[in-house]
């Protein structure tokens, strides 16, 4: 059986792959190219994508494929109904980086917030040195205990989210983007009220209809001016023009985004010329990247594909 791994270099060169050597014939390419694409995979059986798109062109090429893992939760790079008509079965994983996420949400904010770029050059600029008092008050900062987190999209990141934040002292509250009703241990408040009232505004929803450009200027206008925006959803929730604004008129405190409309980003991207870039923090998607978290996807993978060969549906997304 050939197995072929499409981009390998976004599990990281510090992942064991050889744990699917035991279902065939491995070819692993670090990146691939959409021109790329079909030629990899003519003769594969099994396909593994992060990111790669699996659309009806590809598909058809590869006559003897029979099952596609993507090495992610989000499947939007697959056309799943072609793939469907086609009999080729489709898995993902899901709730592997709940905690690399979560732990990378309170870094962002704890990194705003406390001004720690500041701070640390402050120190090693030598200015401390020469301080005539002990201590430093250059960027006052305020403690989040007793304070409102408000959560945008409470999935299972979403909830855990909330229950840290509740273990600082914070008072929770989120909106929902799916528009589902469901007994919630945090109170749901309309996005708009959401917004208007809290101090910390963390996003974790999947971008769809109801999500894209859902934080534009009138919304971060209603927004607190002493207030931390942070996107560990998707790119293209929040609008980025609009947020280079509110940063540089003072409309919000700060943000911090792991995500964004086009990754890697672009040159052009607004938010690189933000005027006042202490009030903006910027990841390269790295929230679910953490040690644990890929070792746990590639041994998910690896079960989804020893469950597939067995007849078994674990992890199928049709």
């Amino acid at each position: 059986m050939k197995i072929v791994i499409l981009d390998a270099k976004t599990l990281g060169n510090d992942i064991d792959l050889s744990l699917f050597n035991e279902f065939g014939n491995v070819v692993v390419y670090d990146v691939t190219k959409p021109e790329e694409t079909i030629d990899r995979v003519k003769d594969a059986e099994i396909v593994i994508t992060n990111k790669v798109v699996m659309n009806k062109d590809v598909m058809d090429s590869a006559e003897r494929l029979k099952l596609i893992c993507v090495a992610a939760t989000g499947t939007n790079n697959v056309d799943i109904e072609y793939a469907r008509k086609k009999g080729i079965a489709v898995t993902n994983v899901a709730g592997y980086s709940t905690e690399s996420v979560v732990q990378t949400t309170f870094g962002m904010l704890f990194y705003l917030l406390m001004n720690l770029r500041y701070y640390d050059d402050y120190v090693k600029s030598s200015q401390y040195s020469k301080s005539e008092i002990f201590t430093h008050l250059g960027k006052p900062f305020w403690e989040i205990n007793g304070k409102r987190w408000g959560i945008i999209g409470l999935g299972t990141i979403g909830r855990r989210v909330g229950e840290v934040a509740e273990s600082f002292g914070c008072e929770v509250v989120y909106a929902s983007t799916s528009g589902v009703k469901r007994k919630e241990r945090f109170p749901e408040l309309p996005l708009e009220e959401l917004l208007k009232t809290s101090d910390i505004v963390s996003i974790h929803a999947p971008l769809n209809e109801r999500t894209r450009n859902l934080i534009t200027i009138d919304r971060l206008k209603l927004m607190k001016p002493t207030a931390i925006l942070l996107n560990l959803g998707r790119g293209g929730i929040v609008n980025e023009r609009d947020l280079a604004e509110a940063l540089d008129k003072g409309i919000i405190a700060a943000a911090g985004l792991d995500v964004l409309e086009r990754e890697p980003i672009y040159p052009d991207n607004p938010l690189l010329k933000v005027k006042n870039r202490e009030k903006l923090l910027i990841t390269p998607h790295i929230a679910w990247t953490s040690i644990e978290a890929r070792n746990r996807l590639v041994k998910e993978i690896a079960e989804n594909i020893r469950a597939f060969l067995k007849g078994e549906r674990r992890n199928r997304v049709d």
